[in-house]
């Protein structure tokens, strides 16, 4: 009965919840869903993957400047998720975060190309063009009032990815969740139509990215920075034409409250009760079945006896409820929601091992783009692979080691270990992060090579000029 009423409380609509499951969600609502992200995609990864390109030699920003404010404001991509998800789960929901979000990533993308429209905001014509004194003001860098429409709208689709990232994945399984409460053909096939659409989610992923940068770029480098920026600008107001289109037909949970806020009010419970002894005996620990049926549709989590200071934040002390007997949150949590806290907890040792992969791979979009530009990458008499193209092969490889692994190594794994993903997750990222480390390593001695390379030849270092062939 909890687990009904959890349910009813969290649709979120008019009418009886019971009947419109069978109007609303599902894959009907996949063709809105899916459309808008490949051209979400599609946008982002065409408007970003050569923006180091713009900067350097359109509006003419030294290397290492330019390199510097699209990871400062790449940063703030990654952290207005926090917020986002915050205000969607306890507020506004999925579906008007995400729309808000894409209307301000659409005002970035539009102000950014309006500013490679406008000649007003571009420096004066190439620097060969002139001599002398003439040369130093066309050899200028880009205005004051230029460089504050780029920050403006590289300000715009950070807040806008804020709105979207964090909730694109979700509210798509949500369209699914209400079905999952009702087996068709035992818990194997309920849970079937979830997992077709995150197939469907990577794969159109991986498609827009791979047309991103091979159509778009070419765009870029061989069309103009006018239409080059502009497709993008026209992909997203596709993208959020095809969401919004869907309205009628989308499953809309209520908030329910935020995950991050639930983490905060066990630590801080902690804390408060931090003089104050655990009880040897577990089942003296507060649990509330109905309080806690929202978060806990796939089951609860059971006590564990790791990391039990935390414990003291489900130890019912005098005060920890209301004068109506329910729990105050900030001084008394669940047993749920005390070992949530401590399964993050264990997981930050394998995010923290990620940061560094992660550090290196944030230069893919910037100082790989320019080493690339110095490469030999004709691969035919009439054929040159665009710089910002050659992100294309990561792609591939992502696709294909996937491929291989589900295909081939799953299938042999699974005979040696039993297991039915043949390596558990903690091996598989173990792996990938031993590869990585691989991968940065040989980056350094291409590097490495490629400097002495221009010794040898008595030019500098610089990313700015052909290196000769190293032999």
């Amino acid at each position: 009965m909890a687990e009904e009423d959890s349910s009813s409380r969290r649709w979120h609509g008019e009418g009886d919840p019971h009947e419109q499951r069978k109007q609303q969600g599902g894959f009907k609502t996949m063709p809105f869903i899916l459309a808008n992200d490949f051209c979400d995609r599609f946008a982002t990864v065409g408007f970003n993957a050569n923006l180091i390109t713009y900067l350097t030699q359109q509006l003419r920003l030294p290397l290492v400047e330019a390199s510097n404010t699209l990871t400062n404001f790449h940063v703030l991509s990654n952290l207005t998720p926090l917020a986002g998800g915050l205000i969607a789960d306890s507020f506004t929901g999925r579906f008007w975060t995400i729309a808000a979000g894409s209307a301000i990533y659409q005002l970035g993308m539009l102000g950014l190309t309006v500013s490679a429209l406008l000649q007003s905001l571009r420096p004066p014509p190439p620097c060969a063009a002139a001599a002398g004194a003439e040369a130093d003001r066309a050899c200028a860098r880009a205005s004051a009032w230029a460089l504050l429409v780029l920050r403006l709208s590289l300000l715009c689709t950070s807040l806008g990815t804020g709105g979207t990232r964090p909730c694109v994945m979700a509210f798509g399984a949500d369209q699914f969740e209400l079905e999952l409460d009702r087996p068709r053909r035992g818990e194997a096939g309920a849970r079937r139509p979830r997992w077709s659409f995150f197939n469907l989610y990577f794969f159109g992923v991986e498609l827009a990215k791979l047309i991103a940068v091979t159509l778009v770029v070419y765009v870029q480098e061989n069309v103009g920075w006018g239409w080059g920026l502009g497709v993008p600008t026209i992909a997203m107001l596709a993208a959020v034409t095809a969401f919004v289109s869907g309205y009628p037909l989308y499953v809309k949970m209520a908030p329910g409250g935020s995950p991050l806020a639930r983490l905060a009010q066990v630590a801080v419970a902690a804390f408060r009760k931090r003089n104050v002894a655990v009880p040897s005996d577990p089942g003296h620990l507060y649990q509330d079945k109905e309080l806690d049926a929202g978060i806990s549709t796939a089951g609860r989590l059971l006590h564990t006896n790791q990391l039990t200071f935390f414990d003291r934040a489900a130890t019912v002390m005098h005060g920890d409820f209301t004068s109506g007997g329910a729990p105050r949150p900030w001084r008394l949590s669940t047993v749920h929601r005390v070992e949530e806290l401590k399964s993050i907890v264990r997981m930050l040792p394998i995010w923290g091992a990620g940061i560094l992969l992660v550090t290196s791979a944030s230069h893919n979009h910037s100082f790989a783009i320019q080493q690339a530009r110095i490469m030999n990458r004709r691969v035919a008499p009439r054929l040159e692979i665009p710089p910002a193209s050659m992100l294309i092969f990561s792609n591939l490889t992502m696709l294909g080691t996937l491929a291989l692994y589900d295909r081939v190594l799953v299938p042999g794994l699974r005979r040696l270990t039993g297991r039915p993903a043949g390596i558990t997750h903690l091996q598989r990222t173990g792996i990938g992060l031993a590869i990585s480390t691989l991968s940065n390593a040989v980056a350094v001695v291409v590097e490495a090579r490629r400097k002495r390379a221009a010794a040898r030849h008595g030019r500098t270092a610089s990313w700015t000029a052909p290196v000769p062939r190293c032999r």
